[in-house]
């Protein structure tokens, strides 16, 4: 027995020393175990600590050997299940991983490590919601406090006003308890209120640098408030410390996808979809991510394979609608009719059915029955997602009174001078997207995406401001001075360039939505070129109608609300069209349809660049795709999608009441009459 690893002493104080060099130097502490096994033959400590040195040495495999009889003779002990749940996780095996932790949370709830461990693997397979509540539990188990225990209780139940009460008194006690924090901005989270758990966040990390949870949590707020480029540097600082990590692993694959980093994303999603074959949710983001690669047989067999695992899952039925070039086979059909008709399936599996069972009516020219799904589906949407039509008519407004010709006119030399952007806005599903794979297509340009920076700015703008409404955020940007109003154009291009991917001198923002915000982006950036992309109202409404989006456009889900929002757009489109002359081109779906090369040398001069033969061509680049129309532009200009909505007209009259004059008058605005 050599000096260095000699037990001396009792059997326990030999244990300690090598528990003690298990952090220090795993071969050692397994030399140490297997002394103490020489002297006490099957020791199960001794062996468990093996176990665990093969596992931090990097072997989990090796581990898992010794861990298997260990169980099947204590199948009970928990330290030895516990062990067991880390090096499957070590090991790649996540769906085993997640059953062993669940074995051993059923005979020891209150482990609070076991939670935690639960919580990662469930955030990577697409779980939040049980995921935070494994979270929930982990701080309730390892919480000393009765009142931080009281108040995870209390969010587990979904009281979000006691926990944030019991926390704060808490914390007036205990100012500087960084789990505390972590709990009151989660509480800030569930209760819409980011700006707030963004601060808590801060502090936890001002005070702990190295709180992981706090860090993750921070990186999932800057996901969700469109900061891309801030939330992957803290995921990477996160996987530095803890590059196997299954949850961390996964929000940077959705970040990756998200700043147009698709390959890489792909790449993290084919480790995930080993760790978790049977997790139809990893097979559903996989198939997304290989959707905007333009890698369309392996979305497809990504999607089937998420319905393979989970046969009622809606959302992937509709995945395979979207890509709209898809064909749903007879037994699909059967399948999601049946799926559809059962009365156990939740709501949002329901109507992601019946939209996929729009498309597929349509598809067979049976354009009644596809009405009657797209209506279905749209009613259970716009129960969740109400639209308000009068609040969103008195915003438009609100920004035509602000953003006169005078306003500008004061301003005309403020801003950043860039000419790098080229913003595409207007309705969705108006040829935004083939505009922008036409520009994408020229040397000079390149294709990013829709970028959330404009509508992040005009938010940030907004919480300034005495009115937290859509458009408060006009009134701050009009007190602004130039030098502020530069700073703003400044940070927007700083922003935006995580999604840049070449050295090409003009990129594309094509966020239909910045339409709300021609005022503050002429404003930041006077030089950039803007477009309007504009489509027959009743062509771009149905359109819309028959989409079912991931996140947003409230006004898409009922054909009346459609018709008011379209109108709004068109007369707020008008006015910028008088306040600032020039300064928008709009396109006209249908007039680009019909002669492809006269509008496509007027868009190019309008942006300044030199007509290219590839512009025409732009069904042959390859760049990836994330919008709706990801499929539709990788083929030649095809003129069935601008009648389409006439298979829909017998119902359409809610729609072309509520559009009014801006029907006739298409493509020209009418005389503003509101």
């Amino acid at each position: 027995m050599s000096d260095s690893a000699a037990p001396t002493g009792t059997l326990e104080v030999a244990m300690a020393q090598a528990l003690r060099l298990l952090d220090q130097d795993p071969a050692l502490a397994f030399e140490q175990a297997r002394e103490i096994l020489a002297v006490h033959p099957g020791h199960p400590p001794a062996r468990l600590l093996q176990a665990a040195a093969r596992r931090r040495g990097g072997d989990p495999v090796a581990a898992l050997a010794l861990l298997e009889p260990l169980l099947q003779a204590q199948p009970d002990w928990s330290p030895a299940r516990y062990e067991h749940a880390l090096a499957l996780s070590m090991s790649g095996r996540g769906e085993a991983a997640i059953e062993a932790l669940r074995q051993l949370l059923r005979l020891q709830p209150t482990h609070p490590e076991a939670w935690r461990v639960l919580a990662d693997h469930l955030m990577a397979i697409g779980e939040t919601t049980e995921a935070d509540a494994a979270y929930t539990r982990h701080v309730q188990c390892a919480a000393h406090h009765p009142s931080l225990r009281q108040a995870a209780a209390a969010m587990l139940a979904n009281d979000m006003p006691s926990a944030e009460r019991l926390l704060k008194d808490h914390l007036r006690q205990v100012p500087t308890d960084v789990p505390a924090i972590r709990m009151l901005a989660e509480v800030a989270v569930r209760c819409g209120e980011n700006r707030a758990a963004g601060h808590l966040l801060d502090r936890c990390l001002e005070l702990a640098p190295a709180f992981q949870a706090a860090r993750y949590a921070r990186a999932v707020l800057l996901h969700r408030d469109n900061q891309a480029a801030e939330a992957l540097a803290e995921v990477e600082r996160l996987l530095a410390a803890d590059p196997v990590n299954p949850s961390y692993r996964n929000l940077h694959a959705v970040l990756l996808s998200h700043v147009g980093e698709v390959e890489r994303s792909c790449a993290i999603y084919d480790r995930l979809l080993l760790e978790y074959p049977g997790n139809a949710k990893v097979w559903l983001s996989h198939g997304h991510v290989l959707k905007t690669a333009g890698r369309r047989d392996d979305c497809i067999a990504a999607y089937r394979g998420s319905l393979a695992r989970e046969p009622s899952l809606g959302e992937a039925y509709w995945s395979l609608a979207n890509l709209k070039t898809f064909r749903f086979t007879p037994e699909d059909l059967t399948t999601m009719q049946r799926r559809v008709a059962d009365p156990t399936i939740g709501d949002a599996d329901r109507l992601n059915l019946h939209f996929a069972l729009g498309k597929a009516h349509e598809d067979a020219a049976e354009y009644a029955v596809a009405f009657d799904h797209y209506d279905r589906g749209n009613r259970l949407q716009r129960a969740r997602l109400p639209f308000d039509r009068a609040l969103n008519t008195a915003r438009m407004r609100r920004l035509k009174d602000l953003f006169t010709r005078a306003h500008f006119a004061q301003r005309s030399q403020a801003g950043h001078p860039a000419h790098d952007p080229i913003f595409i806005v207007g309705m969705p599903r108006a040829g935004s997207t083939l505009i922008e794979q036409i520009l994408a297509s020229h040397s000079a340009v390149e294709g990013t995406s829709e970028l959330p920076n404009i509508i992040a700015m005009a938010r940030s703008l907004r919480q300034r401001a005495d009115d937290a409404d859509l458009s408060g955020y006009a009134e701050v940007l009009a007190s602004l001075d130039d030098h502020a109003l530069r700073d703003l154009g400044e940070r927007y291009l700083q922003g935006t360039r995580v999604y840049r991917k070449t050295a090409r001198a003009r990129f594309i923002d094509k966020m239909p939505n910045n339409f709300l915000h021609v005022g503050l982006i002429h404003s930041i950036l006077p030089n950039a070129k803007i477009i309007d992309a504009r489509r027959h109202p009743l062509g771009c409404c149905v359109s819309n109608f028959k989409q079912l989006y991931a996140r947003g456009q409230r006004f898409s889900y009922g054909l009346a609300d459609m018709g008011s929002y379209y109108r709004d757009y068109v007369e707020l489109m008008a006015h910028f069209d008088t306040a600032l002359p020039g300064r928008v081109h709009r396109v006209i779906y249908e007039d680009l349809v019909e002669d492809t090369e006269r509008e496509v040398r007027r868009l190019l001069e309008f942006c300044g660049l030199p007509f290219e033969p590839g512009c025409l061509r732009f069904f042959e680049n390859d760049r990836p795709v994330r919008t709706a129309s990801s499929e539709q532009v990788r083929r030649p200009i095809y003129r069935d999608g601008v009648d389409q909505w006439r298979h829909f007209e017998p119902w359409l009259d809610p729609l072309k009441k509520a559009l009014g004059p801006v029907l006739t008058a298409y493509p020209a605005a009418p005389p503003d009459e509101r």
